[in-house]
């Protein structure tokens, strides 16, 4: 292990003097002497031995700055940001999701003015739009925090099978339905698509999410009102009711990919985290036995299954939308302005070409680049694992391009909802969704008993 961090840092400090930000923008600078705290949600040891080395690297470069490294729980994160700010300890850097970030913005606690510095620096116009407009201050003239890596979920199909019988790719309410009912096969046990709906289970909601704001659906307007019943949810109800006719028998989630990868299914709703099971054998392994559903006789791996395979990242109906998760850098508010110019200059850092993409090989598939031109750099395809390699830099650009596009239900125009969580949670759409689809349940009675459910939550 201490052999390959070695290497690692070597090659940094080779490469990184020939290195000008993956933005554009002009070398990173030395900060002074000064010492700041960097929180970090990449509580694994491997995730955090690799950001120690670009420190380590950085501050190799720059010895007059000290950098510490705090592992801190994503679920812990939020109490013990309230607890140092209490107490007037803030670190000066922090990594979160996006909406984590927001929440802290619109508590007052970060330094807006120092993150959209920087995001004006790299320029805005080589980050993906959606992953900026989540992090966009409430009267949009600035931003909580800058995207720094996230995933994209869309519609993954079996491109070959829609070619052959020429049909569109599933981008659009109507060609999505229209291709679950022609490939939906049930006699020869095969489906159209995979949708959750299953009780209590996020997949569901992760599903829905899309279609509803492509009918530009919304939990909240602008000023925190309820508008969950509203004929555009309910268009959205309906639709996701009807393509939910077309997934395999019985309440589904997730683990139904295991049908796509053994040849039984022409869509489905899953994250970039399926990259490597399309493509490595030893990853797919669990998907292709008989194990977890009797009508699947398990099968050997495809190789060619993905090549075969595409991913429509937006779906479009009144509007398109993207969905996905972004997680966020960012800083609190100092009275040190020497810590929030060390903190500022390191981000410029981890933005360089080789630290981002040394940092993003930590989860290949799972963290994706904010900026658009680091998706098809060739070291960036290079991964650790090679999984890349199968999908090419054009198919790449076409995957994480969802994040142009990226929406949520608890952002509404720069404000976060903080009850959209809370719904989340509880995991009231899902519920409605399985009482629709598996009960039977009216539509018109199960919104307004969801409604009524997220009415008590925001009370």
């Amino acid at each position: 292990m201490k052999k390959a961090i070695l290497i690692i840092l070597a090659s940094l400090l080779i490469l990184l003097p020939l290195n000008v930000f993956a933005g554009g923008a002009k070398e990173v600078q030395k900060a002074g002497p000064v010492s700041f705290d960097f929180w970090t949600t990449e509580t694994q040891s491997d995730r955090m031995a690799t950001i120690q080395v670009l420190i380590d690297t950085y501050t190799t470069l720059y010895p007059d700055v000290t950098i510490n490294l705090v592992a801190v729980d994503e679920n812990d994160l939020v109490t013990q940001v309230q607890t140092s700010s209490a107490a007037g300890t803030l670190p000066a850097m922090f990594e979160a999701p996006a909406e984590t970030a927001v929440a802290f913005g619109v508590e007052g606690i970060v330094d807006t003015a120092a993150a959209t510095e920087i995001v004006n620096g790299i320029g805005k116009g080589k980050f993906y739009q959606g992953a900026l407009n989540v992090l966009e201050t409430s009267a949009k003239d600035g931003y909580y925090a800058l995207p720094y890596h996230g995933w994209i979920q869309g519609i993954w199909y079996r491109a070959d099978w829609f070619e052959e019988a020429g049909l569109k790719p599933p981008t659009t309410w109507e060609d999505t339905l229209k291709a679950a009912k022609y490939f939906y096969q049930p006699d020869k046990n095969q489906y159209g698509i995979l949708v959750g709906t299953m009780n209590g289970e996020g997949y569901d909601e992760q599903c829905f999410t899309p279609i509803a704001m492509s009918n530009n659906a919304a939990l909240f307007d602008k000023d925190g009102k309820l508008v969950f019943n509203s004929p555009e949810m309910k268009e959205a109800v309906e639709y996701y009711a009807e393509l939910a006719k077309y997934t395999p028998p019985g309440p589904q989630t997730w683990r139904s990919r295991d049908y796509y990868l053994q040849g039984k299914l022409a869509m489905f709703y899953y994250s970039t985290y399926i990259m490597d099971d399309l493509a490595l054998a030893e990853v797919a392994a669990g998907s292709l036995t008989s194990d977890n559903f009797a009508d699947l006789k398990g099968t050997g791996f495809d190789p060619e299954l993905v090549d075969k395979t595409k991913l429509a990242p937006i779906m479009t109906n009144k509007s398109s939308a993207g969905y996905g998760t972004v997680v966020a850098l960012g800083l609190f508010n100092q009275d040190d302005s020497a810590k929030t110019a060390a903190a500022q200059n390191f981000i410029k850092y981890l933005y360089t070409q080789n630290a981002y993409i040394t940092f993003l090989h930590m989860a290949p598939g799972g963290m994706n680049p904010m900026l658009k031109e680091i998706s098809t750099n060739p070291r960036f395809q290079n991964d650790p694992k090679g999984i890349f390699k199968h999908y090419g830099a054009k198919k790449m650009g076409e995957i994480i391009q969802g994040l142009d596009s990226i929406e949520t239900f608890s952002i509404v125009d720069g404000n976060r909802m903080e009850a959209a969580s809370q719904i989340t949670a509880q995991k009231i759409i899902p519920e409605m969704i399985y009482k629709i689809t598996q009960e039977g349940m009216d539509i018109d009675k199960a919104m307004a008993e969801a409604e009524s459910k997220m009415e008590k939550l925001v009370k």
